[in-house]
Protein backbone atom coordinates (compact mmCIF):
# COMPACT_ATOMS: atom_id res chain seq x y z
CA UNK A 1 0.00 0.00 0.00
CA UNK A 2 1.47 3.27 -1.12
CA UNK A 3 1.59 6.15 1.50
CA UNK A 4 1.98 9.48 1.61
CA UNK A 5 4.14 10.24 4.69
CA UNK A 6 2.91 11.70 7.60
CA UNK A 7 4.93 12.46 10.64
CA UNK A 8 3.93 15.62 12.47
CA UNK A 9 6.84 17.30 14.17
CA UNK A 10 8.57 13.83 13.83
CA UNK A 11 11.68 15.39 11.98
CA UNK A 12 11.67 18.70 14.01
CA UNK A 13 11.82 16.39 17.13
CA UNK A 14 14.81 14.26 15.89
CA UNK A 15 16.72 17.37 15.45
CA UNK A 16 15.97 18.87 18.92
CA UNK A 17 17.13 15.46 20.22
CA UNK A 18 20.51 15.48 18.62
CA UNK A 19 20.78 18.82 19.13
CA UNK A 20 20.80 18.26 22.43
CA UNK A 21 22.63 15.70 22.42
CA UNK A 22 25.77 17.08 20.39
CA UNK A 23 25.64 20.82 21.11
CA UNK A 24 28.38 22.71 22.97
CA UNK A 25 27.58 25.12 26.01
CA UNK A 26 26.12 28.34 25.61
CA UNK A 27 29.33 30.49 25.88
CA UNK A 28 31.57 29.12 23.85
CA UNK A 29 33.27 26.77 26.66
CA UNK A 30 34.16 23.65 26.18
CA UNK A 31 31.23 20.37 26.33
CA UNK A 32 31.00 18.65 29.46
CA UNK A 33 32.98 15.39 27.86
CA UNK A 34 35.79 18.06 26.65
CA UNK A 35 37.95 17.41 29.74
CA UNK A 36 36.55 15.84 32.30
CA UNK A 37 39.64 16.02 34.50
CA UNK A 38 39.10 19.88 35.00
CA UNK A 39 37.43 21.84 37.22
CA UNK A 40 34.27 23.48 36.15
CA UNK A 41 33.61 21.40 33.27
CA UNK A 42 31.69 18.40 34.59
CA UNK A 43 27.80 18.38 34.67
CA UNK A 44 25.04 16.50 36.87
CA UNK A 45 24.49 13.31 35.26
CA UNK A 46 21.31 13.10 33.51
CA UNK A 47 18.70 10.83 35.54
CA UNK A 48 18.23 7.10 34.46
CA UNK A 49 14.86 5.51 33.00
CA UNK A 50 11.92 4.61 35.64
CA UNK A 51 12.68 1.12 34.47
CA UNK A 52 15.36 -0.79 35.54
CA UNK A 53 14.35 -4.28 34.24
CA UNK A 54 12.03 -6.10 32.23
CA UNK A 55 9.25 -8.19 32.52
CA UNK A 56 8.65 -11.82 31.41
CA UNK A 57 6.96 -11.36 28.07
CA UNK A 58 5.88 -15.02 27.34
CA UNK A 59 3.99 -14.75 30.91
CA UNK A 60 2.86 -11.06 30.08
CA UNK A 61 -0.59 -12.19 28.56
CA UNK A 62 -3.31 -14.07 30.40
CA UNK A 63 -4.68 -16.91 28.88
CA UNK A 64 -8.12 -15.50 28.35
CA UNK A 65 -6.54 -12.84 26.10
CA UNK A 66 -4.60 -15.19 24.00
CA UNK A 67 -7.42 -16.64 23.29
CA UNK A 68 -9.16 -13.54 21.94
CA UNK A 69 -6.02 -13.01 19.77
CA UNK A 70 -5.34 -16.93 18.99
CA UNK A 71 -8.90 -18.61 18.05
CA UNK A 72 -7.41 -21.97 17.13
CA UNK A 73 -6.17 -22.25 20.47
CA UNK A 74 -9.93 -23.61 21.60
CA UNK A 75 -9.71 -25.93 18.73
CA UNK A 76 -6.37 -27.71 19.61
CA UNK A 77 -7.78 -31.29 20.90
CA UNK A 78 -4.58 -32.42 22.99
CA UNK A 79 -4.38 -30.45 26.31
CA UNK A 80 -0.44 -30.64 26.32
CA UNK A 81 -0.61 -28.94 22.57
CA UNK A 82 -3.12 -26.38 24.26
CA UNK A 83 -0.18 -25.87 26.80
CA UNK A 84 2.40 -25.23 24.66
CA UNK A 85 0.26 -22.96 22.34
CA UNK A 86 -0.55 -20.61 25.67
CA UNK A 87 3.21 -20.98 26.90
CA UNK A 88 4.49 -19.23 23.56
CA UNK A 89 8.33 -18.98 22.51
CA UNK A 90 10.71 -16.43 24.02
CA UNK A 91 12.79 -14.48 21.95
CA UNK A 92 16.71 -15.13 21.58
CA UNK A 93 18.11 -11.96 22.87
CA UNK A 94 21.71 -10.94 24.31
CA UNK A 95 20.80 -9.77 27.30
CA UNK A 96 16.91 -10.31 28.76
CA UNK A 97 17.70 -6.83 30.54
CA UNK A 98 17.57 -4.93 27.84
CA UNK A 99 15.47 -6.62 25.10
CA UNK A 100 12.80 -9.43 25.56
CA UNK A 101 9.91 -10.97 23.61
CA UNK A 102 7.74 -14.10 22.64
CA UNK A 103 6.22 -15.34 19.85
CA UNK A 104 3.29 -17.17 19.51
CA UNK A 105 1.65 -18.71 16.42
CA UNK A 106 -1.72 -21.20 16.07
CA UNK A 107 -3.09 -22.49 13.07
CA UNK A 108 -6.59 -23.66 13.07
CA UNK A 109 -9.11 -24.61 10.11
CA UNK A 110 -9.99 -21.01 9.85
CA UNK A 111 -7.18 -19.12 9.93
CA UNK A 112 -3.02 -18.75 10.84
CA UNK A 113 -2.39 -16.33 13.72
CA UNK A 114 0.84 -14.92 14.96
CA UNK A 115 1.36 -12.68 17.67
CA UNK A 116 4.88 -11.47 19.00
CA UNK A 117 5.27 -9.07 22.10
CA UNK A 118 8.77 -7.35 22.41
CA UNK A 119 9.88 -5.06 25.29
CA UNK A 120 13.07 -2.87 25.01
CA UNK A 121 14.39 -1.08 27.58
CA UNK A 122 16.29 2.22 26.88
CA UNK A 123 19.72 2.67 28.50
CA UNK A 124 21.17 5.93 27.51
CA UNK A 125 25.62 5.81 27.72
CA UNK A 126 26.15 9.59 27.22
CA UNK A 127 25.99 11.43 30.54
CA UNK A 128 24.19 14.53 29.22
CA UNK A 129 21.30 12.36 27.47
CA UNK A 130 18.28 10.96 29.97
CA UNK A 131 17.30 7.35 29.25
CA UNK A 132 13.82 8.81 28.35
CA UNK A 133 15.48 11.42 26.14
CA UNK A 134 17.21 8.40 24.59
CA UNK A 135 13.92 6.51 24.20
CA UNK A 136 11.86 9.42 22.84
CA UNK A 137 14.66 9.87 20.10
CA UNK A 138 14.40 5.93 19.27
CA UNK A 139 10.84 6.24 19.19
CA UNK A 140 10.65 9.32 16.87
CA UNK A 141 13.06 7.51 14.36
CA UNK A 142 10.58 3.87 14.64
CA UNK A 143 7.24 6.49 14.01
CA UNK A 144 9.28 8.25 10.73
CA UNK A 145 9.81 4.45 9.64
CA UNK A 146 6.41 4.06 10.22
CA UNK A 147 5.79 6.24 7.45
CA UNK A 148 1.92 7.14 9.20
CA UNK A 149 -0.43 8.56 6.25
CA UNK A 150 -1.93 11.42 6.58
CA UNK A 151 -5.29 11.84 8.64
CA UNK A 152 -8.24 11.94 7.00
CA UNK A 153 -11.08 14.30 7.68
CA UNK A 154 -12.39 14.40 11.22
CA UNK A 155 -8.96 13.22 12.26
CA UNK A 156 -6.54 15.70 14.32
CA UNK A 157 -3.02 14.94 14.05
CA UNK A 158 -2.22 12.65 16.77
CA UNK A 159 -6.00 12.17 17.77
CA UNK A 160 -7.29 8.86 17.96
CA UNK A 161 -9.91 7.49 15.52
CA UNK A 162 -11.19 4.95 16.70
CA UNK A 163 -11.31 3.55 20.30
CA UNK A 164 -11.07 -0.17 21.59
CA UNK A 165 -14.53 -0.96 21.96
CA UNK A 166 -16.08 1.51 19.83
CA UNK A 167 -15.79 3.65 16.68
CA UNK A 168 -16.29 3.36 13.31
CA UNK A 169 -17.16 -0.74 12.22
CA UNK A 170 -16.17 -2.76 8.93
CA UNK A 171 -18.05 -5.96 8.59
CA UNK A 172 -18.79 -8.15 11.43
CA UNK A 173 -16.30 -10.93 11.90
CA UNK A 174 -17.02 -14.92 12.76
CA UNK A 175 -14.32 -14.36 15.22
CA UNK A 176 -10.84 -14.74 12.41
CA UNK A 177 -11.12 -14.91 8.95
CA UNK A 178 -13.42 -12.40 7.49
CA UNK A 179 -14.73 -11.91 3.75
CA UNK A 180 -15.91 -8.21 4.39
CA UNK A 181 -15.70 -5.98 1.11
CA UNK A 182 -14.63 -3.28 3.76
CA UNK A 183 -11.24 -3.64 4.38
CA UNK A 184 -9.83 -3.52 0.77
CA UNK A 185 -6.69 -4.72 -0.48
CA UNK A 186 -5.26 -1.11 -0.66
CA UNK A 187 -5.72 -0.49 2.62
CA UNK A 188 -7.61 0.03 5.84
CA UNK A 189 -11.63 0.92 6.37
CA UNK A 190 -11.87 5.03 6.52
CA UNK A 191 -11.32 5.57 10.51
CA UNK A 192 -9.02 2.42 10.89
CA UNK A 193 -6.02 4.15 9.15
CA UNK A 194 -2.51 3.40 10.55
CA UNK A 195 -2.50 6.72 12.98
CA UNK A 196 -1.18 7.97 15.87
CA UNK A 197 -2.71 7.08 19.21
CA UNK A 198 -3.66 8.39 22.62
CA UNK A 199 -4.09 7.53 25.94
CA UNK A 200 -1.26 4.74 26.11
CA UNK A 201 1.90 5.36 27.14
CA UNK A 202 3.92 8.60 26.66
CA UNK A 203 3.38 8.19 22.97
CA UNK A 204 1.96 5.06 20.33
CA UNK A 205 1.07 4.42 17.22
CA UNK A 206 -0.71 1.68 15.14
CA UNK A 207 -0.14 0.47 12.20
CA UNK A 208 -2.60 -2.01 9.60
CA UNK A 209 -1.06 -3.67 6.38
CA UNK A 210 -3.03 -5.61 4.21
CA UNK A 211 -0.33 -8.32 2.10
CA UNK A 212 -0.71 -10.75 -0.35
CA UNK A 213 1.71 -13.18 -2.11
CA UNK A 214 -0.39 -13.60 -4.79
CA UNK A 215 -1.33 -17.51 -4.37
CA UNK A 216 -2.41 -17.51 -0.71
CA UNK A 217 -5.15 -15.27 0.81
CA UNK A 218 -4.18 -12.17 2.41
CA UNK A 219 -2.47 -11.61 5.61
CA UNK A 220 -3.24 -8.56 7.48
CA UNK A 221 -0.62 -7.33 10.63
CA UNK A 222 -1.76 -4.93 12.77
CA UNK A 223 1.00 -3.43 15.06
CA UNK A 224 0.86 -1.42 17.97
CA UNK A 225 3.95 0.45 19.28
CA UNK A 226 4.26 2.47 22.58
CA UNK A 227 6.46 4.44 24.85
CA UNK A 228 6.20 4.93 28.29
CA UNK A 229 9.58 6.53 29.96
CA UNK A 230 12.44 4.81 28.96
CA UNK A 231 10.43 1.31 27.81
CA UNK A 232 9.26 0.87 24.26
CA UNK A 233 6.87 -2.21 23.51
CA UNK A 234 5.84 -3.49 20.19
CA UNK A 235 2.57 -5.55 19.94
CA UNK A 236 2.31 -7.65 16.12
CA UNK A 237 -0.83 -9.67 15.40
CA UNK A 238 -0.87 -11.44 12.08
CA UNK A 239 -3.73 -13.55 11.06
CA UNK A 240 -3.97 -15.42 7.24
CA UNK A 241 -6.96 -17.09 6.44
CA UNK A 242 -6.88 -20.25 5.33
CA UNK A 243 -9.53 -19.42 2.31
CA UNK A 244 -7.88 -17.58 -0.62
CA UNK A 245 -9.94 -14.44 -0.89
CA UNK A 246 -10.95 -14.17 2.48
CA UNK A 247 -9.88 -10.81 4.07
CA UNK A 248 -8.95 -10.32 8.45
CA UNK A 249 -11.46 -7.65 9.50
CA UNK A 250 -9.03 -4.92 10.35
CA UNK A 251 -11.14 -3.17 13.24
CA UNK A 252 -11.72 -6.97 15.09
CA UNK A 253 -7.89 -7.28 15.14
CA UNK A 254 -7.15 -3.56 15.69
CA UNK A 255 -9.17 -3.65 18.51
CA UNK A 256 -7.29 -7.02 19.82
CA UNK A 257 -4.16 -5.36 19.44
CA UNK A 258 -4.46 -2.61 21.39
CA UNK A 259 -6.47 -4.47 23.77
CA UNK A 260 -3.44 -6.31 24.87
CA UNK A 261 -0.88 -3.02 24.03
CA UNK A 262 -3.14 -1.49 27.18
CA UNK A 263 -3.26 -4.37 29.05
CA UNK A 264 0.81 -4.61 28.83
CA UNK A 265 1.25 -0.32 29.59
CA UNK A 266 -1.27 -1.19 32.77
CA UNK A 267 1.09 -3.98 33.82
CA UNK A 268 4.42 -1.53 33.73
CA UNK A 269 2.38 1.44 35.49
CA UNK A 270 2.40 3.42 32.06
Amino acid sequence: MQRKAYVPGVAALLAALLAGCTGSSGDGGTTDNSNPGEPGTATQAAQPGKYAALPEPCGAVDEQLLEELLPGIAQLPDETEREKAFAGEATVTFNTDRKAGCRWKVESAQATDHLTVDFERVVSYDNAVSDDTEAERLFAERLAAADLPEPTAGESGSADATGPSGGPSSSPSSGSPSGSPSSPPSGSPTGLQPRALEDLGDEAFLDDELSSSGSTAEQRTVTVAFRTSNVIVTVEYAEQPATVGAVPDSKEMQDRARKLASGLADSLGG
